[in-house]
């Protein structure tokens, strides 16, 4: 009986310990939104008072007022979401149709061009970062460019050296493949019987039945685009074209920096994504599990 009653002693105060510990962890990961929501909240003079104020005297909206007025940043928003946006729909359908090739059709160089696919993932951006602008200067016929490339400007400062060097993403590729894996192929072998041409079979078969992937691809596309500041500020130099993340940086001039708005523009920044996470989240778990299970 002793024992029995130490053993459920353990057993509440282990759980206890952890619960403790996850909460302590949950607190400790909040604070800097905690702090960046405090921030564009508060007055100018309190926002480094000490000891630091967790609750101001008064909130104000002053620093939202700012953001949209210092800078175009309705404008950046609008360039930012129609890249993001972009970005999306272009790696939907170049990496679904390409994880169905390498997934559903069997071809001579499958395996290889694949296992080059997955060597290609393990090469940092930074690295291939030069030779992609070369190409996106050089683009033949673009840009003011001749058919040897020259002359001109190519796809740079464009929206177009923004989509198109991440059009079909090798993650986006391999993530798909993984799920159409999970998928029968009996249905492709019966619609081949009926007639039906291979791209009718993808678009019209298997692709609606990939929803869960799509929305989780969604999610990590269009965070990616949305977030993406370095290939943006190389790419674009005409104003009127900057994103919001190259918006932000307007705050810091002169060695100093308006925390205030900055704090305003970047929660403003993040809504997008909360509120696409928010509308996907049901498929984002469900897409994660799937795309794992065949390998």
């Amino acid at each position: 009986m002793d024992t029995s009653g130490s053993s459920l002693l353990k057993r509440s105060l282990s759980k206890s310990i952890y619960y403790i510990v996850c909460i302590v962890i949950a607190i400790v990961m909040f604070l800097p939104f905690y702090w960046s929501v405090l921030t564009s909240l508060k007055p100018d003079e309190e926002i480094f008072a000490m000891p630091i104020r967790w609750f101001p005297s008064h909130l104000t909206l002053e620093h939202y007022r700012k953001a949209f007025t210092t800078v175009p940043f309705a404008l950046y928003f609008w360039n930012s979401l129609v890249l993001a946006v972009a970005g999306v729909l272009a790696n939907l359908f170049f990496g679904s149709i390409s994880g169905y090739a390498f997934a559903k059709l069997n071809f001579k160089l499958n395996k290889p061009i694949f296992r080059v696919l997955l060597a290609a993932m393990m090469i940092p951006g930074i690295v291939t970062m030069i030779p992609t602008v070369y190409v996106m200067r050089h683009i033949p016929l673009f840009g003011g460019n001749d058919i040897f490339g020259s002359g001109g400007n190519g796809l740079m400062n464009s929206f177009w050296g923004i989509i198109l060097p991440g059009a079909s993403g090798t993650f986006a590729v391999f993530f798909m493949r993984q799920f159409f894996l999970t998928l029968p192929s009996d249905m492709m072998e019966m619609a081949r019987i009926e007639g039906c041409g291979e791209f009718k079979i993808f678009w019209r078969i298997y692709l609606p039945l990939t929803k869960p992937a799509l929305a989780t691809l969604s999610i990590f596309t269009f965070q990616a685009g949305w977030n993406s500041f370095l290939w943006p500020m190389i790419v674009l130099n005409d104003p009127e074209k900057a994103t919001i993340q190259m918006g932000l940086q307007a705050f810091s001039y002169n060695f100093q920096t308006d925390y205030g708005p900055m704090m305003a523009g970047a929660l403003v920044a993040i809504l997008p994504i909360l509120v696409l996470f928010l509308a996907l989240q049901r498929y984002f778990v469900q897409g994660i599990a799937f795309s794992g299970i065949k390998g």
